[in-house]
């Protein structure tokens, strides 16, 4: 029996396909076919039912495949503490990154990363907030920038990375374009565009036009922020989003920040906290910290100097 025969048998289980597994572990589909036989001849066995279109374990197969990965996972530890004694990172590290993060130059943080340590494979993954959430539990990603309006879940270590304030997108001849603020409830009555109902952001803004007792529905949603400035522009709507996540807004456009307390889009550094995360993995997550504090430290020194020259009192004056 050995370790590959083995590494085979639980992708095609995984993948409930030959074809699929073979890309997955890097050999041609007859080359696995013909290693799982031959686990096969030797334990005496069929370990796969083959008679789908979906490719299932047999009786047998269910026994083996706990020990299976339990084989292959002493393997990768051991590989790991070897290359801890040695001073050595390897290995992939699965990344994931929700769409709204333009302010933060995620992929090249990570391709600096990767420049250092050129044995270790970092893959990028996008999508919603829920479905990467789905991906840390299921052990799909090694961690993720996640935007959250709610407590993040407790199998999850995080670290708030940027609390970037939500703002109007408004024509330049809107009436409300040269104000210095606004609140929320102003806009009751005008149609309002924003990212769709899974984004961290989102729910804030539902959370934020429920306690401002705005009952009007979001009027259109896109992922792609720069998808609703553009409708903006055109007259559409109201654009709500984060600050950051407008890359260009034009001379038509004007952002007006919100009066209103919370109206901010969170964005999270997160990784499991209820499984052993790999020296590659941690390498990635304090790499990534490091750099966000690089980054977010002026801003820091600029806000103290702020509050430093004008009292609390002071500067609440200042919003008319």
């Amino acid at each position: 029996m050995e370790i590959r025969q083995l590494e085979y048998f639980v992708a095609v289980v995984e993948d409930g396909n030959f074809t699929r597994a073979a890309a997955r572990v890097h050999v041609t589909q007859p080359g696995v076919s013909a290693q799982i036989r031959r686990l096969e001849r030797e334990l005496g066995y069929e370990l796969l039912d083959r008679s789908g279109r979906t490719v299932r374990p047999t009786a047998v197969g269910e026994a083996l495949l706990p020990y299976a990965k339990a084989a292959l996972a002493a393997i990768h530890n051991a590989r790991l503490a070897v290359d801890q004694v040695a001073g050595l990172l390897r290995g992939q590290v699965n990344v994931g990154m929700v769409t709204v993060v333009a302010s933060l130059d995620v992929p090249g943080m990570l391709a600096e990363f990767q420049a250092e340590h050129p044995t270790v494979e970092v893959a990028l993954r996008q999508g919603s907030t829920d479905d990467l959430v789905d991906a840390l539990k299921d052990g799909e990603l090694d961690m993720a920038f996640l935007g959250m309006a709610v407590e993040p879940p407790s199998f999850l270590r995080t670290e708030v990375i940027l609390a970037d304030p939500l703002v109007a997108v408004l024509r330049a001849d809107d009436e409300f374009a040269e104000r210095d603020a606004l609140l929320l409830k102003e806009l009751a009555s005008r149609q309002l565009i924003s990212l769709p109902s899974d984004s961290g952001t989102r729910r804030q803004l539902d959370a934020s036009l429920a306690t401002a007792g705005i009952e009007a529905p979001i009027a259109f949603a896109a992922s792609d922020p720069q998808v609703l400035v553009d409708m903006a522009a055109r007259g559409f709507g109201v654009a709500i989003l984060p600050r950051g996540a407008v890359r260009s807004a034009g001379a038509d456009l004007r952002l007006v920040p919100f009066r209103d307390p919370d109206m901010h889009g969170r964005l999270y550094l997160a990784w499991p906290d209820d499984r052993t995360i790999d020296p590659a993995a941690q390498a990635v997550i304090q790499h990534a910290l490091h750099r966000i504090q690089e980054r977010n430290a002026p801003e820091e020194q600029a806000e103290q100097a702020e509050q430093a020259e004008y009292p609390e009192e002071e500067r609440r004056g200042t919003v008319t």
